[in-house]
């Protein structure tokens, strides 16, 4: 019994250590997604109380990885306003958790997502917003992110709009997104989600995280900002999809 249960442990490991590298390639490039992509691997495979916190701890090395490759083209006054806004909001969300209806929430935000890239094809040059604007975006990406886990294309189009791309959208985004998820582990913590096994497998699939931000950074620099923006459209019509149909 305890051989088999081992067994079983390993496998789960390994199909959540491969999809964690696939995924975090895939946010390094498109700057997102990957966690919106995993969260429905982590709960298939632990359940969805246990998958959240463990998301976040991924996401952490994955965030990190990608604000150390761009370090040097984050705007860090964006950074400043989005974490006014996000980390009481993250810290609230993550308090909530155990006691929140999130299926309601996910398909709101799927039709959200897919709208926006409808807009952006009807408005292809959408007003910039201006900087205190991500105080309420920080605000709504810290509740949303919190509660399932990952909302990376919420802040998507907000940071499209204000101008970014490639290097200074990735790098920007991912430390804005890094705010969001310590504040959230202080908050699971609290509320006794952030267990003994929740912090190992975090670390056991943190090499392969970072090994996949590394990749995907390399795939960054080989492509254009109109190939780059193709991309992160896709992915929020795909991450819209999966909210709609309740992955």
């Amino acid at each position: 019994m305890a051989f088999h249960a081992s067994m079983t442990t390993l496998t789960s490991l390994l199909i959540a250590s491969s999809a964690a590298f696939a995924l975090a390639l895939l946010s390094a490039v498109a700057g997102f997604g990957g966690g919106v992509l995993l969260l429905p691997v982590f709960t298939a495979l632990f359940g969805l109380r246990f998958a959240v916190p463990m998301l976040t701890l991924t996401q952490l090395s994955s965030n990190a990885g990608r604000v150390w490759l761009n370090r040097h083209h984050l705007n860090r006054r964006l950074i400043g306003w989005f974490a006014l806004g996000a980390v009481p909001s993250a810290l609230a969300g993550g308090l909530f958790l155990a006691h929140a209806p999130l299926a309601p929430l996910k398909r709101a935000l799927g039709v959200f997502l897919i709208g926006v890239v409808i807009w952006r094809r009807l408005r292809p040059a959408p007003r910039k917003p201006g900087d205190h604007a991500f105080i309420a975006v920080g605000a709504a990406s810290g509740l949303g992110s919190a509660l399932l886990g990952s909302v990376g294309p919420l802040t998507a189009p907000f940071f499209l709009a204000y101008g970014l791309t490639r290097a200074a959208y990735i790098g920007t985004e991912a430390t804005a997104a890094l705010t969001m998820h310590l504040t959230k582990l202080a908050a699971y913590g609290a509320g006794d989600l952030l267990t003994g096994t929740v912090l190992l497998y975090g670390i056991v699939l943190t090499p392969v995280t970072l090994a996949g931000a590394w990749t995907g950074k390399k795939i960054v620099d080989r492509i254009s900002d109109r190939v780059f923006v193709h991309l992160v459209e896709a992915g929020l019509i795909i991450a819209g999809v999966m909210f709609l149909i309740g992955l």
